[in-house]
């Protein structure tokens, strides 16, 4: 943990660094009626939230255009306001497989460092979260 902060510090990320990350249960539920709706497409949204006391706490989603097929989705990331604080993405599979796909990965190394992927059954049992490694995080539902 001590070297995750000296390198926050030198590459000037320290701002960005959590202990625990925390997850509205209304965005939870918002999460699996929009992406029940969606299907067969996937449907794609920012994740809204802040760091505090070395919690990050999802508390919202922003939703910007997007062109949606069962194969993906592509979300017009300029439009996004300058006052919003996305700090990540989720999106939705039409599948049993909850993992990053190339293009996942890709994206998530470039729009934040929070990102949620949900697939079917659509429930809290299959939504899987990553950094913006790919590397999976746990979270909290509050």
């Amino acid at each position: 943990m001590k070297l995750n902060k000296l390198l926050g510090k030198l590459l000037g990320t320290s701002k960005y660094q959590f202990e625990e990350v925390h997850v509205d249960s209304e965005v939870i539920d918002e999460i699996i009626n929009i992406a029940k709706e969606a299907y067969p497409n996937e449907f794609m949204a920012l994740l809204e939230g802040k760091i505090e006391e070395n919690i990050l706490r999802i508390a919202g989603l922003v939703f910007l255009p997007i062109e949606t097929s069962q194969e993906g989705a592509v979300m017009q990331v300029f439009m996004q306001p300058l006052t919003t604080s996305s700090i990540g993405s989720v999106h939705s599979h039409p599948g049993p497989d909850a993992s990053p796909s190339d293009a996942d990965l890709e994206f998530f190394s470039k729009r934040g460092f929070f990102h949620m992927i949900i697939a079917e059954p659509y429930d809290r049992e299959s939504i899987r979260a990553y950094d913006s490694f790919g590397n999976l995080v746990d979270y909290r539902i509050i």
